[in-house]
C-alpha cells in the first residue's frame, strides 16, 4: 500500500510532478556552472547563487583550500541519494527520520599522472553506504532504495554514459562558443 506522508517536501514534489504531466515541456531543467582557476590548482565555481571553492590537497600540489572535484562528486552523488530518499520516502508513506550517505571510491593516481597508458584517470568503483533511521520494515525500505536507485539523478549520470560535448574556446573564437548545447552530437 503506498500511501504519500503530506509534507511540503511531497506537496511540492506532487506539484512538479503535476505541473510535467500537464506539460511535457515544462520537464527539462537546466543546470549550469561556471569555473575559473584562482592560482595554482585553486578554482572557484560558481553554481547559482553559491561560490564553491575547489582545490589539491598539498600532498598533489594545491593548497588544500576546499574538497578536490573527486570529493566534489561523491559529494553530488552522497546529497542526491539523500534527497531522493526524502522525496520518496515522503511519496511512498514509508518513514524516515534521517538518512546519511557515505561514498568512497579509489583512483588509480598512474591515470592522472600518465604513468600508465591502459590505466583510466577516473574512479574504479564507487561504494555507497545509506544509513537509514526508520521504524518501515525490510522489504519496505529495499523497496525504497530500488525506486531511489532508479531514479536519484547523479546515480543515473554516474552509471549511465552521458553524452558530452567538451570544447576548447579562447577569446578569439568566443563567438563559436555560443553554439547550442549538444550541437553536431546528432547523426
Amino acid at each position: 500500500m503506498t500511501t504519500t506522508v503530506h509534507t511540503p517536501i511531497s506537496a511540492t514534489f506532487d506539484a512538479v510532478a503535476e505541473r510535467i504531466a500537464q506539460d511535457p515541456s515544462a520537464a527539462i531543467a537546466r543546470f549550469e556552472v561556471h569555473s575559473r582557476q584562482i592560482a595554482g590548482l585553486h578554482s572557484e565555481v560558481e553554481a547559482g547563487d553559491f561560490l564553491l571553492t575547489v582545490d589539491e590537497p598539498t600532498a598533489h600540489g594545491g593548497q588544500g583550500l576546499g574538497p578536490n572535484p573527486v570529493q566534489l562528486i561523491l559529494a553530488a552523488i552522497a546529497s542526491c541519494q539523500e534527497i531522493t530518499y526524502r522525496l520518496y520516502a515522503d511519496r511512498l508513506g514509508i518513514p524516515l527520520r534521517s538518512v546519511a550517505v557515505s561514498v568512497t571510491g579509489d583512483i588509480d593516481l598512474r591515470g592522472l599522472f600518465a604513468l600508465d597508458a591502459g590505466t583510466r584517470p577516473g574512479l574504479r568503483g564507487l561504494d555507497i553506504r545509506v544509513d537509514l533511521d526508520s521504524d518501515a520494515d525490510p522489504e519496505r525500505l529495499d523497496y525504497l532504495k530500488r525506486t531511489v536507485d532508479a531514479h536519484c539523478p547523479v546515480l543515473d549520470i554516474i552509471r549511465n554514459a552521458t553524452p558530452v560535448a567538451a570544447r576548447r574556446v579562447s577569446e578569439s573564437d568566443i563567438d563559436r562558443a555560443e553554439t547550442p548545447f549538444l550541437a553536431g552530437l546528432a547523426g
